[in-house]
């Protein structure tokens, strides 16, 4: 890997410093068939960094979307031995059955379905080995691959993309702490018709492990097909999955990826993965609400003020213009009171075309460094508008919007969140 990665930054300095022509889509395209056969945290990198708009250009965006995640599994010996580790020698007298061929392999681990002697249907998943090691090592690949690209390009510092990235990594090896996400999305969403999530089995969870509720449903872009009304309710489900919890306890699923959606019968929703949860405080939420204010009424100052408590430093008139060019796209659903699309345009990628007119002008500008908290954020919600656009939903987000901020009060949120995250036994936010 690291010889690999090391002759394409050398042919990317060669670009910046010696003139070198570089055909950027071939050199995308290398880069993914350099990461194309790895199976682990860098591979799941390279997914989140094609889904947050303006990391990459078009061409490294375009590659790195096309990774699958759905590697081979890992056989039955390593299945056998991790799984006498974690639950001990008898472990298969635990399950009245366990499937030994893994029903999904991800980048960090791979499901294998059991069931209960009652019967209750398993998803059980199981961390591959020396994960802790392995992404340590990729986190330090990533800062180099990061380093060689600002030296190309100083439009974007990626000194708290990586910070931030390195940190929610961290986090998705914990399954202890997922559960206890789960947990605390479980409490979030208790009155949300259209949502369901799994349940998880303590006694047969550990660090390594997590052995949760199986849910039965169509995976997402497979509705598409369904009549408009039911791929709306989809969208609809989607909408209140991700945005209560945001709005009401300051809280994002901060994975978009469409294999962590499936959709029951009836368009509800089964939300399934809890590794890469962001918890905000309470001021950056209130941020959130009032840029909106700032862009329905044209108010300057909120909107720098907004910015402000997000961590944006150093702002003058020219960089607050270009920072509203990105706000607007994506506050547009929300700004528009009628049933429309997420977006009218008919491109190929959500929001492209203006993060990539965002980042000429800051480019221009000498560069802007995001402060960590808006990488999650920005990347789940262009992530989430990907989903609704795939769906060609049309919906009046204005409306389903305002239901949520009308009455909103952070510090009620405050105590909402501080309570919430209490009894998921999880730490306030950073």
């Amino acid at each position: 890997m690291s010889a690999a990665v090391g002759g394409l930054a050398a042919r990317l300095a060669g670009a910046r410093y010696l003139g070198i022509n570089l055909d950027r889509a071939k050199h995308a395209g290398d880069l993914r068939a350099a990461l194309g056969n790895l199976k682990g945290p860098l591979m799941k990198v390279a997914q989140l960094m094609a889904t947050i708009p303006d990391a990459l250009p078009r061409e490294y965006s375009a590659e790195l979307a096309q990774l699958q995640a759905d590697a081979p599994s890992m056989g039955w010996p390593f299945v056998r031995r991790r799984m006498t580790a974690e639950l001990g020698s008898d472990w298969e007298k635990k399950f009245s059955r366990f499937e030994r061929e893994a029903a999904h392999a991800a980048s960090l681990g791979q499901v294998h379905r059991a069931a209960l002697k009652d019967g209750t249907e398993l998803a059980c998943k199981l961390q591959y080995p020396d994960m802790e090691s392995a992404v340590e090592a990729d986190l330090a690949q990533l800062k180099l691959i990061f380093r060689v690209y600002e030296n190309y390009d100083r439009a974007i510092s990626t000194q708290q993309i990586h910070a931030e990235i390195a940190a929610r990594l961290r986090e998705e090896l914990d399954y202890v702490r997922e559960a206890r996400h789960l947990r605390l999305y479980a409490g979030i969403l208790r009155d949300e018709p259209g949502v369901e999530l799994p349940r998880v089995i303590e006694a047969l969870s550990t660090k390594r492990l997590i052995t949760m509720t199986w849910l039965d449903g169509r995976k997402l872009l497979s509705v598409a097909d369904l009549p408009p009304a039911k791929r709306n309710r989809v969208a609809h489900n989607l909408f209140r999955a991700w945005y209560v919890p945001f709005y009401f306890y300051g809280t994002i699923h901060g994975d978009p990826h469409l294999g962590n959606y499936t959709i029951r019968p009836d368009q509800r929703v089964n939300l399934l993965d809890f590794g890469c949860i962001r918890v905000f405080k309470p001021s950056f939420v209130k941020g959130v609400i009032d840029l909106y204010h700032a862009l329905k009424d044209g108010d300057e100052a909120l909107a720098v003020s907004a910015y402000e408590s997000w961590g944006f430093k150093r702002l003058d008139k020219s960089m607050i213009a270009v920072l509203n060019l990105w706000a607007r796209f994506v506050y547009a659903p929300l700004l528009d009171d009628r049933a429309r699309r997420i977006q009218d345009a008919e491109t190929g990628q959500y929001g492209r075309d203006v993060a990539e007119k965002v980042h000429a002008e800051l480019r221009r500008l000498g560069g802007v460094k995001p402060p960590r908290e808006f990488v999650f954020m920005d990347r789940a919600a262009i992530g989430l508008g990907s989903v609704f656009m795939r769906l060609k939903a049309e919906i009046n987000w204005h409306r389903l919007f305002r239901e949520l901020i009308d009455d909103f009060d952070v510090a009620a949120l405050a105590r909402r969140q501080a309570k919430a995250l209490k009894a998921a036994l999880l730490p306030p936010p950073e």
